[in-house]
């Protein structure tokens, strides 16, 4: 099963200009907050309509704009997760997970049932076998999620993370052809989300559907996807493997959507040779630079105070300023006079008291190749 996605729309501050595609498996949108992620979802949702493109799930049509076709929100087969949960107020725990549920058949269409009994009959026991095993699906789906015993309560008395699982209970019950996940953890205290992290990640594997999971939390991004396309002012960018793309995210906007601290514009120094004005400093790369090159990154913990056989780069330490967190050292420096300031982490257990060295050191494998697009 596929979602495939090629839309634009026109918004207040820039054009959404989206393309891409997702199969089984967890595919993340990562951006920061108003790149058009959102808007991506109510599209493929039908909630919004884009000015022009086409959405294609699993071969059926979802949206074409030069074949005038839109289905509604109720024709796509479409699971959506919103930031807030959308749980219905005045339903139970229960209620609002069996709304999500297909509605029970009405019965036989034709004939009787093969006594000679009124048909209404056999309509009336096939509904309430159909209910019977909603419920029971229902309810199985609660205990799945550890919330059983809130069968009854209203949202208005759940906590936080109890409404993320009444919302992932829901989203499960409805058998839909694809889920869009819209930030589901942004409402969550970073101890809770962890946990629910960890549950929500045991629940999609290997559910067999694409997943499209919108997040400007790197870390819930790598926890999570298998595969992520970057969205930066509404233009999404090439889709990678989520661990091809924290090695080297490709473009400057990727690396700092990555938490990448140390990015800049770049210039070619021949063909293994980076100068870097704003830092005023030359970077030795084993890669050859392409032409498209055009900024260079570096990770904040890809220094190393003690030089090895690899390491290429020596950078000079300048007015150090140091900032001590709870378990590492976070230090920046200038590598030259007036340049720019770099940031440099180390853990404590390597560095047990911030003695800044005159120097430090850097694997020319370490220096991320980018280009601006």
């Amino acid at each position: 099963m596929a979602l495939e996605v090629r839309i634009k729309k026109k918004l207040n501050r820039f054009l959404l200009d989206v393309a891409f595609e997702a199969g089984d498996g967890v595919f993340s949108l990562l951006g920061a907050s108003g790149c058009g992620k959102s808007m991506t979802l109510k599209c493929i949702a039908g909630i919004e309509k884009p000015d022009e493109g086409r959405i294609v799930l699993d071969g059926r049509v979802l949206y074409d704009s030069e074949r005038e076709i839109d289905l509604p929100p109720r024709k796509r087969r479409v699971g959506y997760m919103f930031q807030d949960y959308a749980l219905f107020p005045n339903m139970t725990v229960l209620q609002n997970v069996m709304a999500g549920m297909k509605k029970p058949e009405n019965g036989r269409p034709d004939g009787d049932g093969g006594d000679g009994r009124p048909k209404r009959l056999f309509l009336r026991k096939d509904r309430r076998r159909s209910e019977a095993a909603a419920l029971e699906k229902a309810e199985d789906i609660l205990r799945r999620f550890h919330i059983y015993e809130l069968r009854d309560i209203y949202p208005a008395k759940l906590s936080g993370g109890q409404k993320q699982r009444v919302a992932m209970a829901r989203l499960i019950a409805q058998e839909a052809d694809v889920l869009l996940l819209d930030e589901p953890f942004s409402a969550l205290d970073s101890h809770l989300k962890w946990q629910l992290e960890q549950e929500m990640k045991q629940t999609l594997e290997g559910i067999g559907r694409p997943v499209v999971f919108v997040s400007h939390d790197r870390d819930e991004v790598y926890h999570l996807a298998h595969r992520i396309c970057c969205i930066s002012s509404g233009r999404s960018q090439k889709t990678m493997p989520v661990k091809a793309f924290f090695e080297n995210p490709g473009t400057a906007e990727g690396a700092v959507l990555s938490g990448c601290k140390n990015v800049a514009a770049a210039s070619p120094e021949g063909s293994h040779a980076l100068r870097v004005r704003e830092w005023g400093i030359t970077l030795n790369v084993r890669r050859e630079i392409g032409a498209e090159i055009s900024a260079a990154g570096i990770r904040a913990h890809a220094f190393s105070r003690v030089r090895r056989a690899s390491d290429d780069n020596v950078i000079p330490v300048l007015d150090p300023f140091v900032l001590e967190d709870p378990f590492e050292w976070t230090i920046s420096f200038r590598a030259a006079e007036g340049g720019g300031t770099l940031q440099w982490k180390v853990p404590k257990a390597v560095m047990k008291d911030a003695e800044i060295p005159p120097e430090l050191y850097l694997d020319s494998d370490a220096v991320m190749l980018l280009s601006r697009s």
